[in-house]
């Protein structure tokens, strides 16, 4: 199983067994679940990961300092003249013969070398400071409420300042279009204002998260 979708099964069999059935056993048969598995989400509301098992590289061994050698010395050479995986593959092939190893072998453990000594990759920063009034972050999240007696299951919109961290929340039935544009004139009032851009983390029917311009007007 996914370890997230692990963790919203341990979210799940919590929320059973506080507000629910109440009992290891009754959990675990109405979720389709080993008893096991309910107590270890009652002892610990995040899974553990697994752990990876390091693979032997029994054929590499021998090559590694050969290879860290010379990716060592590329940290000090200009970009175009620094080895590709190619070319250390064929200096192996040239310089050690008597270790017989795959192409593929060494391009992945060069892929990982490099990664580790900053030869490839670059740091993407995002700005985390943003201007009053510019942006506002949009999103729907699942709540329960006791109505009435039960528990009902409720979607919630949520709009949150990008500057302020200011937020406003509205809880529907269904989040439908119309409950979407309602809780954005709702969200401007209560904030005071306008956002030039609104970024959504989901849009009722899109699960892909999208940065537009606001559809009413901007500040």
């Amino acid at each position: 199983m996914d370890w997230r979708a692990k963790v919203e099964l341990f979210e799940e069999i919590r929320r059973e067994y506080e507000f629910g059935v109440g009992t290891i056993l009754g959990v675990a048969k109405k979720l389709g679940v080993h008893r096991r598995m309910v107590r270890e989400a009652l002892g610990n509301a995040v899974p553990a990961r697994r752990k990876k098992p390091e693979r032997k590289r029994s054929r590499l061994t021998p090559l590694i300092g050969f290879i860290n050698t010379l990716l060592e010395s590329d940290r000090a050479a200009p970009r175009k003249q620094r080895h590709t995986a190619h070319r250390i593959y064929q200096r192996v092939r040239a310089e050690l013969s008597a270790y017989p190893v795959a192409e593929s072998t060494v391009r992945r453990y060069v892929r990982e070398k490099k990664l580790a000594l900053g030869l490839t990759g670059r740091t993407v920063c995002i700005p985390q400071s943003y201007a009053w009034g510019s942006e506002a972050q949009a999103d729907w999240y699942e709540a329960y409420a006791d109505l009435g007696g039960e528990r009902q299951k409720l979607q919630v919109f949520s709009l949150r300042s990008m500057a302020s961290g200011a937020a406003f929340h509205r809880s529907y039935w269904r989040a439908t279009q119309q409950a979407f544009l309602e809780a954005h004139e709702m969200a401007f009032r209560y904030l005071g204002g306008v956002y030039q851009r609104v970024r959504l983390d989901f849009v009722p029917g899109n699960k892909i998260g999208l940065l537009c311009p606001s559809p009413f007007c901007s500040v």
